[in-house]
C-alpha cells in the first residue's frame, strides 16, 4: 500500500516514467480484456474496473470504444485523485478494499487485473467482484516458478505488495473458490516494449531483446516448462457456475 501511495504521489519526469509503464501495461491488460469477452461472445455496456489505479486501462477500453459505461474502484486516495480526472472515465470511487456498493449484477463485465496478488483473501474479493458483476475478468502473475524465488525477485514482490505467489492452479482454485468458473482463459510471456521498458544503453537493450526472445520461444514450445522457470501473465474470464 505505502509503495502505491508514493508511486502515484510522484512528480515530474519519474512521475511520467511511471505513467508511460502503466499506460504500456494496460495495453496488454486491455488485449485480454477484449479477447475473452470477444471468445465467449460478451459485448458490455457496462464495465467496473476493481483496483484500477490511475486508470489507464479503462482509458485504454475507452479508446478502442469497448463498453460505454466505464467505472473504477480503486483503494489508493493519489491514484483516485489522477484516474478521476480522465475524461475516459465516467466515474471512479474509493472503496475499502472488501465491499463494492452495488447491487448484484450491476455491471456486466468486472475486471480484476494484477489485484488478487496483493489481498490477504483473493478468494472474498472474487466473489465479491463477481457478485456485483455478470462476468469477471481476472489477470495474475503466475509467480511461483524458479526466477521469482531468486532473492532480488522476492524483495522486489514483498516492496511492491504481493502476499500471494500463484500457479495456475491456485488461479483456477480461486476461481472456484468464489463460486464461479473459467469460461476462458490465456497467458502473457509479456511483449519486448515491456521487457525493454527501463532498458537505457545499448547493452540493457540488447540483453532484454535476448530475454524475450528466449521466453517467448520457450513459452510457445513448452508452456508448462516456462510456468516453473519464469513469470508469465495470467488472465481469465470468470463465469457463475451453471
Amino acid at each position: 500500500m505505502e509503495f502505491y501511495d508514493e508511486s502515484y504521489a510522484r512528480r515530474g519526469a519519474e512521475a511520467q516514467l511511471y505513467a508511460d509503464w502503466r499506460a504500456l501495461g494496460a495495453k496488454g491488460k486491455a488485449d485480454h480484456v477484449v479477447r475473452l469477452c470477444r471468445q465467449a461472445n460478451i459485448r458490455p455496456s457496462k464495465i467496473l474496473d476493481v483496483g484500477c489505479g490511475d486508470g489507464a486501462l479503462l482509458s485504454e477500453l475507452r479508446r478502442r470504444r469497448f463498453g460505454q459505461i466505464l467505472e473504477g474502484v480503486e483503494i489508493t486516495e493519489a491514484a483516485v485523485e489522477i484516474a478521476g480526472v480522465r475524461a475516459e472515465i465516467d466515474s471512479v470511487q474509493w472503496y475499502d478494499g472488501a465491499r463494492l456498493e452495488f447491487p448484484d449484477g450491476a455491471f456486466d463485465v468486472g475486471i480484476v487485473s494484477h489485484v488478487l496478488e496483493h489481498v490477504p483473501d483473493p478468494v472474498a474479493l472474487l466473489a465479491e467482484v463477481g457478485r456485483a458483476c455478470k462476468a469477471v475478468v481476472m489477470e495474475v502473475p503466475l509467480e511461483a516458478n524458479i526466477s521469482a524465488r531468486r532473492e532480488g525477485k522476492r524483495e522486489h514482490a514483498e516492496e511492491v505488495g504481493h502476499l500471494q505467489r500463484l500457479d495456475r492452479g491456485s488461479a483456477r482454485e480461486i476461481v472456484s473458490r468464489a463460486g464461479m468458473h473459467v469460461a476462458g482463459e490465456l497467458e502473457d510471456a509479456l511483449p519486448l516494449t515491456a521487457q525493454s521498458f527501463f532498458a537505457r544503453t545499448p547493452a540493457q537493450k540488447a540483453t532484454a531483446t535476448v530475454k524475450w526472445g528466449a521466453r517467448t520461444g520457450l513459452h510457445l514450445l513448452a508452456p508448462p516448462l516456462a510456468r516453473q522457470l519464469f513469470t508469465v501473465h495470467y488472465a481469465c474470464l470468470c463465469l457463475p457456475r451453471p
